[in-house]
């Protein structure tokens, strides 16, 4: 078949790479062949739409993709003929003849209701491939104070960042801090197609990498107009902070705030100014729905002093503390006092260590008294 000559080509060319450096084949690893041992260690890859499609990225698309996932049965059906599939995958990608395959939908809490919609294996190693060349470009292009689906950034480092915000308005805590909290209603539901691509546009040259990036948008939405991404797709997460870097730049050099937190579709904003938090909420309204027809939430938006404790990312902060929201509370008992598995223990057990939490690890059997 075609993809065996070019297969062969691919590991020659490898093993001339791997040759050069005098280091891979000596590794116990080495069972996995020489190839994939240089994709693992490939690192940078220049934007372009033959870096994204190129074969050695798929297969580290692959590569992150598949870890944590092998036993899955979709995943171990792709595994069974994988070469075949990623020169497939590359052939109809060179071709421009590669069209994103339907989704799956399936309801999960989170702990609200979510819908999520999966793609097929193959898209999925696709959204992968995509990622790893196109978010080193943009991530370099977004605010520091985003902070939602970032390498090296979280909603740790939000908090953390909502923290050194507050001393610092409040000047050490003397004065009072006031804190404008927003949330976009509908947020992934709500992202117009055409506006998203004429932002992809200003930033990106190779009209393959849009018609591509075109061909993961469309294939996704909400109601009969082109709106809506998936929460299911690697790439939405990537998508829907260039989106929002719109608004981001607004806030920054228009309304020239300083004390700006975004994780994904809540911000805050904090000021000693109640009255300037105030006049904010028009203007940003209005920019979100001029500029990206997106509307804010009409009952989560509100201005508070920080003392009196803000809901934010999970947690209720105060000056000198923050605990779980009630939600939370409960929700955290209930679980770890119904058999819950290792990983819910776990995963909880590291939640609980970012605040004040004593009474609640201290009723808990997984503690020691």
């Amino acid at each position: 078949m075609e993809y065996r000559s070019k297969l062969g080509i691919f590991f020659w060319n490898c093993r001339q790479s791997l040759y050069a450096e005098k280091t891979l084949f000596k590794t116990p690893e080495n069972r996995w062949g020489g190839a994939y041992l240089f994709l693992i260690h490939m690192k940078r890859i220049l934007l372009s739409y033959q870096n994204i499609i190129s074969v050695e990225n798929l297969f580290l698309a692959w590569k992150e993709f598949s870890y944590g996932k092998i036993n899955k049965k979709d995943v171990q059906l792709f595994s069974l003929r994988l070469m075949a599939n990623i020169f497939r995958l590359h052939d109809e990608l060179e071709r421009g003849t590669y069209k994103h395959g339907s989704y799956r939908a399936f309801n999960i809490s989170d702990p609200k209701p979510r819908n999520i919609h999966k793609a097929s294996v193959r898209d999925r190693v696709l959204h992968h491939a995509v990622y790893r060349v196109l978010y080193p470009e943009f991530d370099k292009k977004f605010i520091y104070d985003s902070f939602s689906c970032r390498r090296g950034k979280g909603p740790h480092e939000a908090i953390a960042r909502y923290q050194q915000f507050f001393w610092k308005v409040s000047k050490e805590n003397t004065k009072t801090c006031h804190v404008l909290k927003c949330d976009i209603r509908k947020f992934f539901a709500s992202i117009d197609h055409e506006i998203l691509m004429s932002v992809l546009r200003t930033f990106i040259q190779d009209i393959n990498i849009l018609i591509l990036l075109e061909n993961i948008i469309v294939s996704f939405h909400t109601k009969a107009k082109a709106v809506g991404l998936p929460l299911g797709n690697l790439t939405s997460q990537l998508l829907v902070n260039i989106f929002m870097n719109e608004f981001d730049q607004f806030v920054k050099h228009e309304l020239r705030i300083q004390c700006y937190i975004r994780y994904a579709d809540d911000f805050v904003v904090l000021s000693d100014n109640r009255i300037c938090l105030e006049k904010l909420i028009p203007k940003m309204q209005d920019f979100l729905e001029r500029k990206l027809e997106l509307t804010l939430h009409p009952n989560k938006v509100f201005i508070k002093t920080a003392g009196s404790g803000l809901d934010f990312l999970g947690w209720v902060h105060f000056p000198d503390h923050r605990i779980l929201r009630t939600s939370t509370k409960r929700r955290v008992l209930k679980k770890m006092n119904s058999s819950p598995l290792p990983a819910t223990i776990a995963s909880y057990k590291g939640l609980l260590k970012h605040g004040n939490t004593r009474k609640i690890q201290d009723s808990l059997p997984i503690y020691p008294a």
